[in-house]
């Protein structure tokens, strides 16, 4: 089969297509035909060689975890019924960029959405609703969401408007702050802007923000728990500025702050109760709607890194494998 591979940690210009064997389903697991695939930032980390402490990989690896195809064959302990069936799953120790791939969490994807847009909300849609589960009740609040135009972003402003929240979206440059309003922000602010925390907290009547969910990490990070108002909720979610949001602990503890991190949203660490079949559901009602800016084919993966490392896309890239 052919598949991206990273070939050792570093810049995009370390992944190619290669020839690899077909996959062998395991126990639990099933063999997908993949049609298309998620990309998202955090996969450029690894790619690095960052996050060892969450991610055990190894090079040469095939990225890609988030998948959607046809399910060719079942490992043992999974029912023969599969066979045949249109799902989203998760590749087992990444391996989704690529023909085929060997995944476990099957979804069957329901007739009223489509590959891509299945996809799409998958991952992101799982975190969000994570989060949106993790949050104190978002209605009549104030709600500030960093790196709003991420795919990500853009559906916690979906969740947020739709809670009834005042949302404040903070992202770099017009295009995407255009994005976030026509999402459901009430107010749009650019980050890149020295200051534009005092825009914030103007949006707020200076009272700061009830909840902040921050996808920017770094500084923008550390600037965006600034604002967050004393007995406040602040989610440290994102890293695609360097790291998570730096804050001092000592400080939320006298400011009354409850703070949620990375482990908070992992499925072997999390409080929440949230499946791949409530993101789904929740897809279909329409409550969560994700913005697909480019697809890649798999011989372009590296594109897609290099596109959400400079930060140019308006939501999602996808990697399409087939049609």
């Amino acid at each position: 089969m052919r598949a991206a591979t990273v070939t050792e940690f570093g810049s995009a210009d370390v992944i190619e297509t290669q020839d690899w064997p077909d996959p062998v389903p395991g126990p639990g697991e099933a063999l997908v035909e993949v049609a298309v695939a998620d990309v998202i930032f955090v996969e450029t980390a690894i790619r690095q060689g960052h996050h060892s402490q969450y991610f055990d990989v190894k090079t040469p690896y095939v990225p890609g975890s988030s998948l959607a195809g046809t399910v060719r064959d079942v490992g043992p302990d999974v029912p023969e019924s599969w066979v045949g069936k249109t799902v989203l799953g998760r590749a087992s120790g990444f391996g989704a960029h690529a023909e085929l791939a060997v995944a476990t969490g099957l979804i069957e994807v329901p007739p009223e959405l489509n590959l891509e847009t299945a996809i799409a909300v998958a991952g992101d849609g799982q975190t969000a609703l994570m989060l949106e589960d993790l949050a104190p009740p978002m209605q009549g609040k104030e709600v500030l969401v960093t790196a709003s135009a991420g795919g990500m972003g853009l559906l916690l402003i979906q969740l947020a408007h739709r809670a009834g929240a005042h949302v404040i979206a903070a992202a770099r440059g017009q295009a995407k702050l255009d994005l976030s309003k026509a999402q459901g922000a009430d107010v749009v602010i650019d980050y890149s802007k020295p200051g534009w925390e005092k825009l914030v907290l103007e949006a707020t009547d200076n009272q700061g923000a009830d909840i902040v969910f921050e996808g920017a990490g770094g500084q923008l990070g550390a600037t965006a728990f600034t604002v967050v108002k004393d007995g406040g909720w602040f989610s440290a979610h994102g890293a695609p500025s360097g790291g998570f949001a730096a804050y001092d602990p000592d400080e939320a503890v006298r400011r009354s702050v409850t703070v949620k991190g990375i482990n908070d949203l992992r499925a072997d660490t999390t409080t929440t109760t949230i499946t791949a079949a409530d993101v789904i559901a929740r897809a279909v009602a329409g409550d969560l709607k994700p913005v697909v800016d480019k697809v890649y084919d798999l011989d372009h993966v590296a594109d897609a890194h290099r596109a959400l490392e400079q930060r140019t896309l308006l939501g999602k890239a996808l990697i399409r494998v087939r049609s």
